[in-house]
């Protein structure tokens, strides 16, 4: 693939998380989580299901495949969202928007402990620059979480909530990283379907627990549309993109991408939610952008060891 279409398909996977994100507050309020993430699972795989097929000329699934595949969901999917939810409610929202500024560097240091490869002095930068940006950002944001005192097993409970924000970024990690071992045996349609159906099955038993005491009669029609757009994108689109910028990009140089996210979900609440943006956000976000033009120049890099 041509590399600056794998850099279009990484930025546009992320720039549309962000996108939906920022939409799904509506959904988040009018419905249970649980619930939610079985029903945007159900939609994708309904979408997906010829995709599950597998091609003629894919390998069989190895035992080591379907490990990465199951991982694949739990870390990227399941485990991502229930700890960025459950931290976000116990820690500040400056503090959430800190810690996960630091996903590129983290991809950065996974890609080199279990890719084993060389990151060169301009992905380096590049990936400084994009945690200065996006933490410079976040610092700016007011702060809408309510301080507390309360502690469990000893510790403060927004320690507890920091410490699950940093889980989420780890998992978030994991997903770049284990996608690109996905990547070198199976087609990005295959791999979207199949971490999607694990996904559905490991949530559904919450899902349906959660289904059987809403009332779904109080849902209007644009909370549906919105939740098929939702169900679409965070399920197929984003996932297909995603995958298939990664099969031409080391994962230690896609993870710079993930800038995206909070830039574009800044940029959906700025145009269409009434949010502000403050100068020295302008500034975080350019530093943000410029670490990301760096990363994709044309120079000479590492390459990638397999």
């Amino acid at each position: 693939m041509n590399r600056w279409l794998a850099y279009l398909c990484l930025a546009s996977s992320m720039a549309l998380v962000g996108s939906y994100v920022a939409l799904s507050k509506p959904l988040v309020a009018a419905m249970p989580v649980f619930l939610l993430a079985w029903l945007r699972f159900g939609i994708g795989g309904l979408a997906m299901a010829r995709w599950l097929r597998k091609p003629a000329d894919e390998p069989s699934l190895t035992p080591r495949t379907r490990a990465l595949l199951f991982l694949e969901s739990f870390l990227g999917n399941f485990l991502f969202s229930v700890c960025m939810l459950f931290g976000v409610k116990l820690t500040t929202a400056v503090a959430a928007g800190v810690i996960m500024s630091a996903i590129p560097a983290v991809v950065a240091v996974l890609s080199a402990l279990f890719l084993h490869e060389r990151i060169g002095k301009r992905s380096m930068a590049a990936i400084a620059l994009a945690a200065i940006g996006i933490g410079l950002f976040s610092l700016t944001k007011a702060d809408t979480a309510s301080s507390t005192a309360d502690t469990w097993a000893g510790l403060p409970l927004p320690l507890w909530g920091n410490l699950l924000i940093f889980a989420a970024v780890v998992c978030e990690a994991s997903y770049v990283v284990i996608g690109k071992r996905l990547t070198q045996g199976l087609g990005p349609k295959r791999i979207s379907s199949l971490i999607n159906l694990v996904g559905f099955v490991l949530v559904t038993p919450m899902g349906l627990w959660a289904a059987l005491s809403f009332d779904f009669s109080s849902v209007s029609t644009s909370f549906w549309l919105l939740l098929v757009f939702y169900g679409l994108a965070a399920s197929v689109w984003t996932v297909w993109l995603w995958m298939t910028g990664l099969k031409a990009v080391p994962a230690s140089q896609a993870g710079v991408f993930t800038v995206m996210l909070p830039v574009s979900a800044a940029a959906i609440g700025v145009l269409f939610m009434g949010e502000s943006l403050t100068g020295v956000q302008a500034l975080a976000f350019a530093i943000a952008l410029l670490g990301l033009l760096l990363a994709t120049l044309p120079g000479r890099e590492p390459p990638s060891a397999h």
